[in-house]
Formats: C-alpha cells, structure tokens, sequence
C-alpha cells in the first residue's frame, strides 16, 4: 500500500473521529445525559449552528475585516492580509471546519427524513445552503454532490462546478420552503436562532434564495431577475421573507453557556491589536453615524483609523480600535438580516426587476433598519446628507454605490458576505495605496487547502483544469463576464 493511500485511510478515519467528536460536550450542559438514549436531530442542531458562526465570526474578524478595509493588523512582516497577501495555509481552516458541519446539517436531515419531519428537513435544507454558499463563494468549485463520504470512505470526491452548485441551492431552497409551509414548531431549546419557529426559517430560506439570486444574476440561464420578481412580486404569500428586524438570523450570543461568543476569552490586549481603518471611521464620522459609538473607541477625544495599504515602512500611529464590548455582542453572531435583505430588493427594484416598491423605499428601509438594530436612533437629518440621499435622477452605476456603501455596514462581521459582494459588485470603492500588494487587487477567491493536492489530486487537479489557477486571481463562476 502506498504512501498517499495510507493517508487517504488515515485522512478518512480522522476526519469520521472529528465528526464523531465535534459536539462533545455540547449535550453535557443542555440535556440530561441520563435520559439521551441516541442522537436525534433536536440534539444535533443546536451545537451546529453555534460552531457553525462560531468559524464565521473567526473569517469576519481575520479575513472579511482586513481585506474590506474595516481594521489593520499592522505591521510589515509576510502574510498581512490586509496588504492582500495571503499565505497559502490560511484556506484550511473555513474549508475543514465548515465540511464538519454540513456533515452535521447532513445526519439532521437523514434522521428527520426517516422521521417524515418536514420541519428538520427543511432546516437542515436551509442550514446545509447557507454554508456551502460560503464555502463555493470563497473557492469556487468545491464538493457538494459527493460532499462528506467519510462514512463509506468515499474521501476523494469529485468537485461540481460553481454553476451546478447554484443551482442545486436554488432547488433545495424550493425543496425547504414547501417542507417548511405547513410545519410544526420545534423545541425551543434545540434552535438559538428562531427558538424553534418554522415559520422564521421559512422566511430566513426565502431571503437566502434572494441573496444567492442577487449574485448569480449576471449569469445567463439562472433567470435570476423573473425568479426574485416571482418571489417578491408575484407569488409574496408562496414566499415570505423576512419583514422586520426581530426576523433577523442572529444566533444572538446570550452570555450564558453555551452560548458565549467566541471572542469573549479573548484577552483585551489581543482584539485591540487591528487598528480600524480611515475609510471605515471617516464615512461613519461624515454621516454622524450613531453606530460608530458601538464599534469604535475614541482617540485623543475622536473616533480617527488609520489608511489600509499604507506604504511599507511608514509605521503609521495607531488610533481607534473596535470596542471590547463587541467581545460578548449578541448581534456578531449576524448570519443574515433583515437590513441586507432591504438592501438586496433595492437593487432589485433599481434594475426594475421587481415594482412592489421604489428602490428608495428599500434603500431607506435598510438604512433605518440597520441603524436601530444596534439600539441607536436614526438621526433625522441622516437620509438626506448629501453622500446618503436618494436621487432618481442618478445612473445606476449611482444608485448601486449608494445601496452597497450602507449594505457594507450592515454586513458588519457577517461571515465573508462583504468581500463576496465587493468582488461581484465593485462597491463600495476602497481606497488602494502602495501597500496594497497584487497589484493593488482585490483577491477573487483562496487558494484550495494544500493537502488536496495529495489527498485527492485527480480531482483537485480536474477542478483547477476547468476554473483556472489555484492562486487568489482566479475569477471563479459568477464573478466572470
């Protein structure tokens, strides 16, 4: 036997103990262990989806937050992401982690199936969408028809291409929202997010579906415009989606274990080593954005970052930090809210896709709602300041940077859904300064964990072959023309 199969063998048998093992613990503290005679899908969902924005809330501080220009992990050494240069090994830990978990969404929806429980189904379905999105809009193609074969040791799956993948999402988010359009409620206890709401999942499935219509709209044969027109204008009642900002997925992180966040261990020392960046302070200042007053620590009495993609050499002077209170915030466990829901119709109604309402009315929607969803009060002067107002007269191209510079901040620390929608957008416009390596751009994608190479290189080398290099310049499927 040789030496890549033998770690194929032991790759499977580790990854099958990981699997096994990821939970453990969990149940220790929220069910009697007296009374669990054997894994059911109540006692699967709960640590899933905890671990699950757990590893999301770890890429939004690391990656999202330096290359979206919200912080600076200062300094001039290798791998300063925020310099857009990215060591290779930094792609293991959301492929690794976030496979464990849809292996997990996987099991719930095996044992509802067997079960007939729509209501897990369809969560599973909803759960299982959400985190693929991110792994396929952060690699491009990836596994999914053969995803997690540990079980059968099948762990050389074939990769589906990027096209495939959307549009199996958009058919299990079909498959979800029928199993979810007469379902029961759920124990409360077994979902942090809805509290056991069948009917919020529903809606949380149906904004999914119009985030991942939105980014794969330039893409022809996806008819993206008449779906989002079918589910917002046509069909509302078949589709609902979220409508206020209580309706939000946020696993919101109570204080009380388990749920903690995972920054609330962090020393004090450690998070206020990324320095926030000018052009995040300097558009909260300009607006008298009460928000900044959440995020920010004050410097010699003002809120002041410093620039992203400073020349090297420069050492500029730190100055505001984030504020350690965002070490315990509920609302970091953000997956997707109600604002960026407004904000994805926006669009949709600027391109005149959809006409129930005026891209202004969602535009101002979002903007209120993702203001008071951190407890400040909108200002109310706030709307008409001159790099927020609403003009019709404008171009798109106009329109589209006003919608994206407030969805910016409604994404804040939301996985990687920034960079995704910077990458298929261009918005909004970052600043590039000579620190900037790659040429001053924006990485499209990272890199395939290394140990695929040897683990599966058949397949590895079969999806690079037809997406392009594996290096963080590939364009992958709905980034291209």
């Amino acid at each position: 036997m040789n030496f890549i199969k033998l770690r194929n063998i032991f790759g499977a048998i580790a990854l099958s103990m990981l699997i096994a093992s990821c939970n453990k613990g969990f149940e220790d503290i929220n069910t009697n262990p007296n009374g669990l005679k054997e894994v059911t899908a109540a006692n699967l969902l709960a640590p899933a989806l905890k671990k699950s924005v757990e590893y999301n809330m770890s890429r939004a501080q690391r990656v999202t937050n330096e290359l979206m220009q919200v912080t600076v992990d200062m300094g001039d050494g290798d791998g300063k992401i925020f310099r857009y240069e990215i060591r290779a090994n930094e792609a293991d830990y959301l492929y690794n982690n976030l496979f464990v978990q849809i292996n997990n969404f996987k099991d719930i929806y095996r044992l509802a199936e067997a079960e007939n429980n729509k209501t897990f189904m369809g969560i599973s379905l909803v759960a299982q969408t959400w985190l693929f999105s991110i792994l396929t809009d952060t690699y491009g193609d990836i596994p999914y028809s053969q995803a997690i074969g540990g079980r059968d040791l099948n762990i050389t799956p074939t990769f589906d291409s990027q096209e495939d993948i959307y549009k199996g999402f958009f058919q299990n988010l079909d498959s979800a929202n029928n199993y979810l359009s007469n379902a029961s409620n759920i124990i409360e206890t077994a979902d942090p997010i809805f509290k056991g709401n069948a009917t919020l999942w529903r809606k949380f499935g149906n904004s999914l579906h119009l985030r991942l219509l939105l980014r794969a709209s330039n893409k022809v044969g996806i008819n993206a415009a008449q779906k989002i027109k079918r589910m917002v204008d046509d069909e509302p009642t078949k589709y609902p989606i979220m409508e206020k900002n209580d309706e939000s997925a946020i696993l919101r992180w109570t204080g009380v274990a388990p749920y903690t966040s995972p920054f609330a261990t962090w020393r004090p020392g450690d998070w206020y080593g990324p320095k926030l960046t000018s052009f995040f302070v300097d558009n909260l200042n300009e607006w008298s954005d009460p928000r900044i007053q959440r995020w920010a620590t004050l410097y010699d009495g003002n809120y002041e970052g410093i620039p992203s993609g400073y020349p090297i050499g420069s050492n500029p002077k730190a100055k505001s930090t984030l504020l350690t209170s965002l070490l315990s915030e509920p609302l970091l466990g953000n997956i997707l809210n109600y604002a960026e829901l407004q904000f994805i119709l926006a669009e949709a109604a600027a391109k005149n896709w959809i006409g129930k309402k005026t891209a202004k009315e969602y535009y101002e929607t979002g903007i209120k709602n993702a203001i008071e969803m951190w407890g400040v009060t909108m200002p109310d002067y706030y709307l008409t300041g001159i790099h927020i107002n609403w003009d019709n007269a404008t171009s798109l191209d106009q329109q589209m940077a006003l919608i994206h510079q407030q969805k910016y901040y409604s994404l804040f620390f939301t996985d990687l859904q920034s960079w995704f929608e910077f990458r298929r957008t261009g918005h909004p416009e970052l600043p590039i300064l000579s620190g900037h390596f790659n040429g001053g751009i924006m990485p499209a994608r990272l890199n395939y964990p290394v140990y695929l190479q040897a683990a599966n290189p058949e397949n590895y080398k079969a999806a690079v072959s037809r997406q392009g290099p594996d290096n963080i310049n590939t364009l992958m499927w709905w980034q291209k023309p």
